[in-house]
This record gives C-alpha cells, structure tokens and sequence, in this order.
C-alpha cells in the first residue's frame, strides 16, 4: 500500500465535477469514469489537482471511489468480472495480480498508450497486463540520534548488535510484509522462494515492533530506532524535525508499487485508456512527485534539484528497485500468514 497519513486508507465516495466542465460539448459533459483512489490526502490530491485535470483534458467527469486495494478487489468480485463497476483500477500489484488471473483485466492496448514507451523497465514487469504509475521505493529508516552504527544493508538488521530489540516491521497483513519475507528468503536462502529459511531468518531477530499501515508513530516514539521506510514518508518526517534518515541498503529496494489496470469489461474503455496515459505522463506524473515525494516512473520526468533530496530514488537508480512473484505469494499466504504469526512475536 502507499503511505498514508500517507498510510491511514479511509473509505467513502466522492464526485469531481469540475468548473472546467462550463462550455464543454454536451456527449463530453455525459462521460463520467469511476477513479479508485486511496483515501485522505490522496483523495484530496485526485479531487482538487488530478481530477480537474484530467477533466479539463478529456472533457469526461470524474466520480472517486475511495478505498484500498482490499475493498476495490472485494467491490468487483462481489460484481463480477463481465458488469465491474470500474473502467480501470491502480493498485498495488499484488491486489493487481490476483484480480488478473481471475480474467476481470485485459492486455493494455499499447496503441492507446504512446506515454508507456517511456517507462522504466520495472513499470513494465506484468508483459502489457498493467503498467506502473508510481513507486515509493523502500529503504531502510534509522534514528540519526538514537544509532551510532547507521545500516548500510539488510543484513544490518541482524549483524547490528545495537539492533537488537528495537527494530520495526509490517505485519504480513501489508504487502510490506509479504516483501520483507521474500527478501529474508532471498537474503539467507537461495531465492525469494525459500521461504523455510526466510521464517528462519525472520525468527532470529528475536522481538519486533509490528504494524499495519503507520510505522511512523514508532519510530518518532523512540520504541525502535530502524525500520523499513518509504522515502516520501521519510521527506514527511524530516520535514517535521524528526532526526531521521534513510539508506538504499546494498541487496536492493522494496517499493510501494500503483499498478494501472484496465477492466476489460469497464463501462468507459476507452476514456479509461485516456485516464491511463495521462497518469503515465510527465504532465500527471510531476505533480504526484511533488506533492507526495514518489518516484516517477516515467523516465522523462526529471527530478528538480529542490527535490532532490527528497525524491533521490530516480535515473538508474530505479534498477535497484526489488520485484516479485506475487502469484506466488498470493497462492501461499494463508499458510505464509500462519507461520508468521507464530514465529513474529
């Protein structure tokens, strides 16, 4: 999931319609596409910047369902693939692929999207099923004031005796979490897949600090001092005066991924080809950077030297960005889910 408070994911609906709407043709004024989008600041963002946008581009109005990846997911299955109530759906790509092989998405028509040419190589991991809009690439978070030793990888988390007892996780219940078990099992075994010794690896950090959706309030507490950190929410909390900073640890990165993907039964196909492409440009990229600190994943947008600092993770940096096999985990984490919480205490 993205950060919310950047991480605190809010329900509800809401309705765009735009002041830009006045003097557009009637058959534009009679388009609406539903938007899936997180809730809070993000909601706010799509319905003040990135909704009267696209308006003002398409001529189409926009109706916003806030949620999550787990409420939209339960949304179309409860419609069903051949009436979804979404013409597209940008989540994390673990939600994404579930819902791919249950046939509620088709292959993106290219045709339709000239901006995906200029994506990174990591927007384009699903062969044309979705593409990558923004990441929050994830790193490794310390306490400037409370760590004499900073980490410079991974492994610090175990090799790092001043570690010891003050680490924060996420629970496998976020994505998060489900990444942090496939990079231990990376890490200490032979690929993402050996999972036998990632639980092995997890269980000999000892005591963690778990959580959900915010592991900023614990880190800012003092109650552990490293944590996985997405780098806009590190911006956030330096911005606040917490003595914080944030490493690319040396085995890679973990990212917060928004996967753009098309219904191929949505009501409004083609406006949602329109939505995608717009999100995928430089036009809508920039103001997510701004606003949010992610990285762009189109590879024409560049990152303005005020930024720089807090968007760091672009260029050929973005090859250190860590992917998975998420039809993988998704098939085995109910059991995953089980030896989790009774090894993570």
């Amino acid at each position: 999931m993205m950060n919310m408070n950047r991480r605190q994911v809010l329900a509800g609906m809401g309705g765009v319609t735009a002041a830009a709407m006045v003097g557009l043709p009637a058959w534009a004024q009679s388009k609406t596409l539903v938007v899936p989008t997180l809730g809070g600041a993000w909601e706010q963002f799509w319905r003040q910047t990135l909704a009267p946008a696209f308006t003002q581009k398409s001529g189409a109005q926009v109706t916003l369902d806030a949620g999550n990846g787990r409420v939209w997911s339960a949304n179309l299955r409860a419609a069903g693939a051949q009436k979804p109530p979404y013409s597209i759906l940008m989540t994390n790509e673990a939600f994404a692929s579930s819902l791919r092989k249950e046939g509620f998405f088709e292959k993106l028509d290219l045709a339709k999207l000239p901006n995906y040419a200029d994506l990174y190589p990591l927007a384009k991991k699903t062969d044309g099923w979705g593409a990558v809009a923004m990441v929050s690439p994830i790193g490794l978070a310390y306490r400037t004031d409370m760590v004499q030793t900073p980490p410079k990888a991974w492994k610090d988390l175990w090799d790092n005796p001043e570690f010891k007892g003050r680490i924060g996780l996420y629970n496998f219940a976020n994505t998060a979490g489900k990444m942090e078990l496939m990079l231990t099992s990376k890490i200490f075994g032979k690929d993402q897949y050996d999972v036998d010794a990632g639980f092995k690896a997890l269980e000999r950090l000892g005591p963690v600090i778990q959580a959900d959706f915010n592991l900023s309030t614990g880190i800012a507490s003092g109650e552990f001092v490293v944590a996985p950190f997405d780098f806009g929410e590190v911006a956030r909390l330096r911005g606040q005066g917490l003595p914080i900073d944030v490493i690319v640890p040396e085995e890679g990165l973990l990212m917060f991924d928004q996967t753009l993907n098309i219904l191929a039964n949505g009501p409004e196909k083609d406006l949602a080809y329109q939505y995608a492409d717009f999100l995928l440009s430089p036009e809508g990229q920039l103001p997510l950077m701004k606003q949010f600190f992610v990285s762009p994943t189109n590879a024409k947008v560049v990152v303005p030297d005020d930024l720089k600092k807090d968007v760091p993770i672009s260029g050929e940096v973005m090859d250190k960005i860590l992917t998975w096999d998420w039809d993988f985990m998704n098939e085995k984490q109910a059991g995953f889910a089980e030896t989790w919480a009774k090894i993570m205490k």
